[in-house]
């Protein structure tokens, strides 16, 4: 199956929930930054940890970061770290939670000006 993302900068791209096997796709696409917005289990005991995710992402060559967030809410400091995970890490990166969407309210806090 074709992994699926939406552009939301050039180089910053939103998608739903990731699985391991995912990541080594993400990579072929030329991904080289994966950012991990789900809390562990927060679908329960079936949705991937972010350790396996990070695992998937060392084995595929990717850079990996875990920033947790709530849907429906992000503190003044999860939007700071975005900010710096997105100053930081290689480009282009692709960021997850449950369906995109707080992902990419946070990328928009983000880099609001």
């Amino acid at each position: 199956m074709a992994l699926a993302f939406t552009w939301l900068a050039s180089d910053f791209a939103t998608a739903p929930q990731l699985a391991p096997e995912d990541l080594a796709q993400a990579a072929a696409a030329g991904f080289r930054s994966i950012v991990n917005n789900r809390p562990d289990f927060e679908a329960g005991p079936s949705q991937p940890t972010s350790q396996a995710m990070q695992a998937a992402a060392d084995a595929a060559g990717l850079d990996y970061a875990f920033l947790p967030v709530q849907p429906g809410f992000q503190t003044q400091d999860e939007i700071a770290r975005m900010r710096e995970l997105i100053d930081t890490l290689p480009k282009p990166m692709l960021a997850f939670c449950r369906s995109g969407a707080r992902t990419s309210n946070l990328y928009r806090a983000a880099t609001k000006s």
